[in-house]
């Protein structure tokens, strides 16, 4: 991504353009706009980065307290089966009650730790089951907010190349490359679209490319 430096530079760029007059105004328009809005879609992706980092430690988090549940979990049944199988040789009835009593406690704890919904506050849960379905749902929103910072890094990269063109046909007086430089921010505020409505759109299409063209490997 460009940083305050290299947008001041686009921006002195589209003020030297406007000084030459004729297509250069028109020019020095074009590297303005594109400037804005390359400032726009990094701000969204380093808005979008920091979410979707922010999701991941919250997953991790999240499957790390679930492991050392299910841990205790697993404990408790194991401890309940070595119990039950000492009922079996128990020779006295007190022995029998006592060892039958601790299996119900080891029972009820060992389901309290696969499903604990009340814990933790309204709609959370602290159980395995519960733990496991919120770490899930994290990752999912780290995968949104990735989706939408990739498209918000190409869109960055296609306000960049536009920029460049632009600045070439400063240089050149050639006005195909400012029209170059247009249909390249367009493609970059369509990324930027996407980053802000339906971030799933770029890596679906990615992905039925690979899968195409993997597919279409897969026949010769």
């Amino acid at each position: 991504m460009a940083g305050p430096h290299e947008n001041l530079e686009h921006a002195e760029h589209a003020q030297h353009a406007a000084h030459e007059g004729g297509n250069n105004k028109k020019i020095a328009l074009i590297i303005s706009v594109l400037a804005v809005f390359l400032e726009k879609s990094e701000t969204f992706g380093k808005s979008a980065q920091t979410a979707a980092l922010n999701a991941q430690i919250e997953a991790s988090n999240l499957w790390n307290f679930f492991q050392a549940k299910n841990i205790r979990r697993t404990m408790t049944i194991v401890a309940s089966d070595l119990a039950k199988i000492d009922t079996t040789i128990a020779t006295q009835d007190q022995h029998k009650a006592a060892l039958a009593k601790q299996i119900d406690t080891w029972t009820k704890t060992a389901e309290r730790y696969r499903s604990e919904p009340d814990a933790g506050g309204p709609g959370k849960g602290e159980g395995t089951k519960e733990l496991s379905e919120r770490a899930q749902a994290m990752e999912k929103v780290r995968d949104h907010e990735l989706n939408k910072y990739h498209n918000f890094e190409f869109a960055s990269a296609a306000f960049q190349i536009g920029i460049v063109l632009a600045s070439a046909a400063v240089i050149t007086s050639m006005m195909s490359l400012a029209y170059a430089a247009i249909g390249v921010g367009l493609l970059g505020l369509v990324l930027t679209g996407t980053g802000l409505f339906m971030p799933e759109a770029l890596h679906d299409v990615l992905h039925w490319f690979e899968t195409l063209f993997a597919g279409g490997g897969g026949h010769h």
